[in-house]
């Protein structure tokens, strides 16, 4: 740890100290300004690519630029490369049939580590195969990452090193015992593939604890899953629903930026979770995944008046009243719903028979679009959207869902234009649950504009895609080939308004 706290400080301006109600925590010992500067800039100590569908559970913000060829907005990814998580031109490890590579630079670049793994893949019983989880795979690499290190074959440094992984929390001591089961078998799979005499189970199954709790997704810039990654030195930062900081991938390197100015002394904080939710739904979803309860600035409002108006609107009903826009709280007397604007007061029954009735859709429309029958989803999520309208409030999040949804399906059958109502219909929403530097906002912007400018609303393309480079400069920095092309596609839509200005003067 103390060579760590030096490279910390020599070359980040960045310092650990520990504190009695949060354990490590990382503090700047200079002030950061947001986006041009980067606490971090990490490589893993293991990855495992993941098996993805590039479809509606992931939040995919691409749809075709006005310069590209429209195709399909959804496309069936089933393997990546294991080193840089390309989907392109990628071909299974001939001797394993397991990882798979986009070519000889990546598959070299991997194989210190994957000659051993490979060995042991191959000898895998078919049914073992299938169990493979990207979760197991990065505790196999672990393992076999430090064999490798204790031999001297691989190096070590200050930021990748076992002992990193064993300063982790794992909480395990607050494991529900079905998840404890589930790691032993776990376990018991990682210690079958290994196959050394010395492997503890416990500790392996004590390290699954540490993934789960440690471990992050790595997303490409439309935050699009790639892949599973360990960063022991990302995992001292801890969490804010108001974080300062943002954390981004450049492919497997971690990337740390501010969101705002961050004065000397100051923690840096990042989300751990999605932060559009009440103060209750956050609270839950830290403490089932992370075993902790945040006292974050939003959080330690739980329960005060504007605390509670707040859920109300995100997660709560509207006024029946279609002319008003007040929100419902409950009402003792009627045991119903009293709006805060009009008075009126709404029906516990009339809420249970819509919700009911919203809900059947709803899983029916799931099943649809699990199945890839598009249209009849469609019809369906239209149906749960006209309820919700009737059931929500207009800044509802479950209706900001419907119509993500529905904006993507729309992608996938190319209506551009429906999909970019619904599009611009999900911005007042994102605009009230995302702070005004948080890359799904700045996605979001970047999504309608590239729709604008497809449809030829170049001037409105140019609001969007202004905004969209605003936050996402921020967030991406202005260095990444995601980055680059967006200022490229707008410095176009620029050019182009200003030609056809100009030929309306002449």
């Amino acid at each position: 740890m103390e060579d760590l706290q030096k490279l910390l400080l020599h070359d980040h301006g960045l310092s650990v100290s520990t504190l009695p109600e949060k354990g490590r925590c990382l503090f700047t010992t200079r002030e950061y300004s947001p986006g041009i500067s980067r606490f971090l800039n990490l490589h893993p100590s293991v990855v495992a690519s993941k098996w993805v569908n590039r479809g509606l559970d992931n939040r995919s913000k691409c749809v075709p630029l006005k310069t590209d060829t429209i195709k399909r907005y959804y496309e069936t990814v089933k393997s990546r490369c294991d080193w840089c998580f390309t989907s392109s031109n990628v071909k299974r490890c001939s001797s394993c049939q397991v990882v798979w590579y986009c070519g000889s630079k990546c598959q070299t670049s991997d194989w210190k580590v994957h000659r051993l793994e490979c060995q042991l893949l191959a000898k895998l019983e078919k049914n073992r195969i299938k169990s493979l989880t990207p979760s197991i795979r990065l505790m196999v690499k672990l393992y076999l990452r430090r064999k490798l290190q204790n031999e001297k074959v691989i190096p070590t440094s200050v930021t990748d090193n076992y002992n990193l992984v064993k300063d982790l929390v794992s909480h395990i001591s607050e494991v529900e015992e079905m998840q404890l089961v589930l790691y032993a078998q776990m376990a018991s799979l990682v210690n079958i593939i290994l196959q050394w005499s010395t492997l503890n189970i416990k500790e392996i199954a004590e390290n699954f604890s540490k993934l789960a709790c440690n471990a992050h997704t790595i997303c490409d810039s439309e935050l699009i899953p790639l892949g599973t990654g360990l960063y022991p030195v990302i995992s001292i930062i801890n969490h804010s629903c108001s974080p300062n900081s943002v954390l981004v991938f450049e492919g497997r390197i971690a990337t740390v930026r501010a969101m705002q100015t961050i004065p000397k002394g100051s923690e840096v904080l990042i989300s751990y979770i999605e932060t559009a939710g009440s103060t209750m739904t956050r609270q839950k979803a830290l403490k089932d995944q992370y075993f902790f309860i945040c006292s974050c600035p939003r959080c330690i409002k739980l329960g005060e008046h504007d605390d509670i108006e707040e859920s109300a609107i995100l997660e709560g009903y509207r006024c029946k009243n279609d002319t008003c826009n007040g929100l419902l709280l409950r009402d003792l007397e009627s045991k119903g719903f009293k709006c805060q604007q009009c008075g009126i007061v709404r029906e516990k029954e009339e809420i249970v028979k819509i919700a009911s009735e919203e809900k059947t859709i709803s899983n029916k429309a799931s099943v649809a679009l699990s199945s890839c029958h598009n249209k009849e989803a469609l019809d369906m999520y239209l149906m749960v959207e006209k309820l919700q309208m009737k059931l929500c409030h207009s800044y509802s999040i479950n209706l900001m869902r419907t119509r993500e949804t529905l904006l993507k399906i729309l992608m996938e059958l190319q209506d551009w234009k429906k999909a970019l109502t619904y599009c611009r219909l999900t911005i007042p929403v994102y605009e009230r649950v995302y702070p005004k530097f948080h890359p799904l906002r700045g996605l979001q912007y970047y999504t309608c504009g590239k729709l604008e400018w497809l449809l030829g609303y170049t001037d409105e393309a140019i609001k969007s895609l202004t905004q969209a480079v605003d936050v996402l400069r921020i967030t991406h920095g202005t260095n990444t080939s995601f980055m680059k092309d967006l200022i490229a596609k707008l410095e176009e839509a620029q050019a182009e308004a200003s030609y056809k200005l100009s030929s309306m003067d002449d």
